[in-house]
């Protein structure tokens, strides 16, 4: 089969590049943002559901469990707009979850919120890879995920403001609210996506996997390469194994200290509540965004 007409990502103009590269990225934002708000939940579902520590992962476990799960069937959809659909379906749910006090209904939750995100991860940052010059594919990969950092960061503010003090402290009336307008966030950038006709598919040699509103019809510089790579074994493409383990120990280290970094604060005996807790934590998000 031949690779359908299209550009490569150093053929367009400036303008294309910049519009397109900021569409993307605000879903950079809002995978950050809910990821920086499950962290803080852990801390705060021990007090209102007196279960354990380790009962409290279930949420890690569900969020990061989906990605592994969904991730290899995340490539057969439109991702932009499944990806947003589920990501605002999930968030919906907290809703009743709250309403019925079920933690098991936060945790199915979570996991619908991580198959959205990880169609739309595999969407996005395969888009930014090839919207441009190849050499500078991991810049722009990282540039694009520091917004995600940016957005991590800002949950554990919100927590410590709204999650911890007062009445809320006990309570899950904020976490209703809080989802409620993740979810609006993620319909209202499907609407976007909607909205901005001339939706295109893109990247061949990944199956056309991704539909995006008004962004270039993008094909690699790079095609017979990716062409020969497709012809020969996955288990002998050594770099996307290595790859793969690499990401794996990498995440694993992060979700490790950060699901428990408010317990830790808190446990240390030094006078520190959760919801000051919650505000160093937002601090250690902040020192990792500017070191990426």
């Amino acid at each position: 089969m031949a690779p359908p007409t299209g550009t490569t990502g150093t053929e367009l103009t400036r303008k294309q590049r910049i519009y397109a590269f900021a569409l993307v990225t605000t879903l950079f934002f809002t995978w950050g943002f809910s990821y920086g708000l499950l962290d803080v939940l852990n801390a705060h579902f021990q007090t209102v559901f007196g279960i354990s520590k380790l009962q409290s992962t279930m949420l890690q476990l569900a969020y990061f469990g989906a990605y592994f799960l969904w991730a290899p069937f995340a490539g057969t959809f439109k991702g932009i707009h499944i990806g947003l659909g589920l990501y605002s379906l999930g968030a919906i749910f907290f809703w009743p979850s709250a309403k019925f006090e079920k933690y098991g209904g936060f945790v199915g939750s979570t996991f619908v919120i991580g198959c959205g995100l990880a169609t739309l991860e595999v969407a996005a940052n395969s888009y930014i890879s090839v919207l441009g010059a190849p050499e500078y594919a991991a810049a722009r990969l990282n540039f694009s995920q520091s917004f995600q950092g940016v957005a991590s960061f800002s949950g554990p503010l919100i927590a410590s403001r709204w999650f911890f003090t007062g009445a809320n402290a006990t309570s899950l009336g904020t976490v209703q609210w809080v989802y409620l307008a993740v979810a609006g966030l993620g319909i209202v950038l499907n609407v976007l996506f909607l909205w901005v006709a001339g939706c295109s598919s893109i990247l061949w040699e990944l199956k056309k996997i991704i539909s995006f509103a008004e962004l270039p019809e993008i094909t690699s510089a790079t095609s017979g390469e990716v062409a020969s790579a497709e012809h020969e074994s996955f288990w002998k493409q050594y770099r996307c194994l290595f790859g793969w383990v690499a990401q794996t120990a990498y995440v694993g280290a992060q979700v490790g200290v950060a699901a428990f970094a408010v317990n830790y604060f808190v446990d240390q005996g030094v006078g520190i509540g959760q919801a000051k807790a919650s505000d160093l934590f937002s601090f250690c998000q902040i020192t990792f965004t500017v070191g990426r």
